[in-house]
């Protein structure tokens, strides 16, 4: 291909989900500027992991000069230095560790841990530049002097290789960063078990419950840029190995929170070789970091959308219909799409003659009150599990007049294998199969005989605009409504960068008629 038409397709991509964006001008939306104190020379320990950043060019022209000497005089002919408009902040390098002294090359210098590899952040953004066209900077921060606004600072990174220790008022502000959109990043330096301790403890007293679960090989930051599938791995001694990618991650609905990689990924942004630790090869360690990128910028928006409460003032009004929308609570992700039911209620509310209840009740398989609901819904991203008993009792629930209707979350692969192995023990002599499209189902309310899917799906599957709903019948009566792409996005009417879906008006269709569905059938 030639360069014009990559590059050509490379700003397509970009724009597609909203990344082109150049110096002085942010598609983050809101200011940027970060009140930060940036450690000077003095405070900088020694370059131990890689080089320091390279110095800013001085923007003098060749033909300014200063008067001769003797001094002091005013300079007859010195003009300013001329500097570019200063790109965005986008991720934060964080101040870890207490400060310590060594000597090197008879000097005796002060150090802190997180600044052993000073230019990572800095390199991996202007490799970026090149690549993706995207203009960003990192800045060096301290928590201390931190607004932990992501409007100010999308991204916080924590690298080092000891251990480290948070107080209680950062761990509370940086739970509340994250909750409003915030993202941050881990990095063990040279692949230290100790600063990969420290964090991994530190995430859970800040995130308690929400442990750091490693990435699935459908996870959109392996492949959100370059698609990455099994990495190389340096280990001290200069041997290599191949495994699946280290990474590990927190999930706040549809988009991760948290991101951990216990094995180097720093020294490569910075292009170092040295012979310490386990870490990522330089090149793959660049393209992870890409990838970090363009999630992060991928992800922003929605990032600030999930962290505004949704109030239904409609929530405890009577309902001309008894009918309440129940959401199944597994042990996986289960309600990735915190406000997408109250948005498909809405919608049907709006949209014809059912009065709604504004709000959702969530149960589990054998909770009493399941039995009262003529309809359950249930997503995630990732892996649940049903045992005979939670079978039986689903199998029961849906014999007796109830609909099951699943989604596989972003059209995420994990979920959806794992939804088709656990409802085969629900029905073992029955499968899943595609719902003609004369189906009840498709007439129920809106006659739905074409639908939209996302720019994903396109890309990546071979779908024609038709449903592609699978179900299963039992005594000419549909049990299960299952779409392999997702709805929850839809009903969320709020773009997703990454999602493997249909579109908002789509998805909504077929969330209200499966509603209309279950109430007449």
């Amino acid at each position: 291909m030639h360069s014009d038409a990559r590059d050509l397709g490379r700003r397509s991509f970009l724009r597609r989900i909203g990344l082109i964006c150049t110096a002085g001008a942010s598609s983050l939306g809101g200011s940027l500027s970060l009140p930060i104190i940036a450690l000077g020379e003095d405070d900088s320990g020694p370059v131990d992991c890689g080089p320091p950043p390279k110095a800013s060019p001085q923007h003098r022209k060749a033909a300014e000069g200063f008067a001769p000497l003797p001094l002091p005089v005013t300079p007859l002919r010195r003009t300013e230095k001329k500097r570019p408009p200063a790109p965005p902040p986008l991720v934060g390098k964080m101040a870890l560790g207490p400060i310590r002294w060594m000597t090197r090359n008879d000097k005796r210098t002060k150090y802190r841990d997180w600044m052993t590899d000073p230019a990572d952040v800095n390199t991996l953004l202007q490799w970026t530049s090149q690549k993706l066209g995207i203009n960003y900077r990192s800045v060096e921060a301290d928590f201390g002097q931190f607004s932990f606004d992501p409007r100010e600072l999308p991204a916080v990174l924590l690298a080092g290789h000891n251990h480290f220790s948070l107080d209680e008022a950062t761990r509370r502000q940086l739970a509340q960063y994250v909750r409003d959109g915030g993202l941050i990043v881990g990095d063990a330096c040279c692949g230290w078990k100790d600063f990969a301790e420290s964090f991994r403890h530190e995430m859970e007293l800040i995130f308690p419950g929400r442990p750091l679960r490693k990435m699935l090989p459908d996870d959109p930051l392996l492949a959100s840029y370059y698609k990455l599938g099994d990495l190389t791995y340096k280990k001290s001694d200069g041997t290599e190995f191949t495994e699946e990618p280290c990474l590990e991650s927190i999930d706040f609905g549809c988009r991760a929170g948290v991101i951990f990689s216990p094995r180097d990924l720093t020294c490569g942004w910075d292009g170092h070789e040295h012979p310490r630790g386990t870490r990522v090869v330089i090149d793959q360690a660049r393209q992870v970091g890409a990838n970090l990128i363009t999630y992060l910028l991928g992800t922003y928006q929605l990032g600030r959308f999930l962290s505004t409460t949704k109030v239904y003032h409609e929530a405890a009004s009577p309902s001309r219909d008894d009918f309440v929308f129940a959401q199944l609570v597994h042990e996986g992700d289960w309600d990735p799409d915190p406000s997408a039911v109250h948005n498909l209620l809405k919608f049907a509310r709006d949209n014809s003659t059912l009065e709604v209840k504004f709000r959702r009740e969530n149960v589990r398989i054998g909770d009493a009150k399941m039995t009262g609901y003529p309809l359950l819904y249930m997503t995630g991203h990732r892996e649940f599990h049903w045992d005979d008993e939670d079978a039986g009792r689903l199998r029961n629930y849906l014999l007796a007049g109830g609909l099951l209707l699943a989604d596989a979350c972003c059209g995420r692969l994990s979920f959806d294998a794992c939804f088709r192995g656990q409802i085969a023990k629900v029905f073992p002599e029955h499968q899943l199969e595609r719902i003609p499209a004369d189906h009840p189902l498709l007439k129920a309310h809106f006659d739905i005989d074409q639908v939209g899917y996302t720019p994903r799906v396109l890309e990546d599957f071979s779908v024609t605009d038709a449903p592609q709903l699978e179900g299963i019948t039992v005594d000419g009566r549909l049990l299960v409504v299952y779409s392999r792409f997702d709805l929850g996005n839809g009903w969320e009417q709020f773009p997703h960068a990454y999602s493997y879906g249909l579109k908002d008006d789509s998805a909504l269709q077929i969330g209200t008629n499966a509603i209309v569905y279950a109430i007449t059938h």
